[in-house]
């Protein structure tokens, strides 16, 4: 958990660092987009997931 907030954290600060600098944000701008990146990280969780469960 403690790495999650601090991903969290460095995130935000980035955001604001670009916002400031008027860059373009290093990530989607929109949510479908997050969302797209939360959605290939849980497909690869869950491929792992299967792999280590067919193999035992």
């Amino acid at each position: 958990m403690t790495q999650v907030l601090l991903a969290t954290f460095t995130g935000f600060i980035v955001g604001v660092l670009f916002s400031f600098l008027k860059l373009p944000i290093p990530a989607p701008p929109v949510l479908p987009g997050v969302m797209g990146i939360v959605g290939v990280y849980l497909g690869h969780e869950a491929f792992q997931l299967l792999m280590k469960h067919m193999a035992s």
